[in-house]
């Protein structure tokens, strides 16, 4: 089986949180893999390594963001594809979801595994977008994952109550926080990753016209930004605010 995983750069939780302040898109100089986007690696290597296959880290983003791929490479995968050109700076969601599933289609999947939202935009939304320009069923925001033969299927658990969810491959799914801790990188792991070479595309290998991504045809942009005024806070249930960090693995 072709197992996607798409791994996002975002700013370290406990890093210092820039903004460019020409044009309101965030600095990420300084990422780390999506903690969401763990859990989907996670469950990728596994599937891996139940039944065969191989595993493909995905990400669109600028030169640091290769980053991120090497720390899949030093979890287990396969192969990684970096998407990176000049003109994706300031992308928009939809934008974003254009390029990574002609990158999709290039490097060939029967299942792609994300995070259901990321820590910085909290969207939500990339797997539904994804799912519709592939033209392949998605399931979003799955706690379990299971692959029988060619169906994919998963528990996804809302505020009304649970969901058993099922689809034929290829498929596009989205995961909050799954059974399976995602797994440390060893040492033999981060020095065999820093030898693997990362494929590396820019729009034009991909057939993507330049003029249709970037800041100034974003559908949404920042227009301002700035600190919050502190207040005193809410008083509220503990136990909410864990569960909170929790779906999102911040703890």
């Amino acid at each position: 089986m072709r197992l996607v995983v798409l791994v996002k750069g975002v700013p370290e939780p406990t890093g210092d949180l820039r903004l460019d302040l020409a044009d309101h898109t965030l600095v990420r100089a300084d990422s780390g893999v999506d903690p969401l986007g763990l859990h989907a690696l996670e469950a990728a290597l596994r599937l891996r390594e139940a039944g065969g296959g191989t595993v493909t880290a995905l990400t669109a983003g600028p030169a640091p963001a290769a980053s991120v791929l090497r720390h899949a490479l030093a979890m287990g995968t396969d192969r990684a594809v970096h998407v990176s050109d000049p003109a994706l700076h300031g992308a928009c969601a939809p934008q974003t979801s254009a390029v990574l599933a002609a990158a999709l289609r290039r490097v060939g999947f029967d299942l792609v595994l994300c995070g259901a939202a990321s820590a910085d935009g909290q969207l939500g939304v990339m797997a539904a977008l994804l799912g519709e320009r592939l033209g392949v069923p998605h399931l979003s925001g799955l706690r379990t994952l299971a692959v029988a033969g060619t169906t994919v299927t998963g528990e996804r658990q809302t505020e009304e109550g649970r969901w058993d969810l099922a689809a034929d491959l290829p498929a596009v799914v989205s995961t909050w926080v799954l059974p399976d801790r995602p797994r440390r990188r060893t040492v033999a792991g981060i020095r065999s990753a820093a030898a693997t070479p990362i494929t590396t595309w820019t729009l034009a290998d991909l057939g993507v016209d330049p003029s249709t991504v970037g800041l100034a045809a974003a559908t949404s942009r920042v227009l301002s930004a700035g600190r919050p005024v502190r207040t005193t806070g809410r008083t509220g249930d503990p136990a909410e605010l864990v569960r909170f960090l929790a779906d999102r693995a911040l703890v």
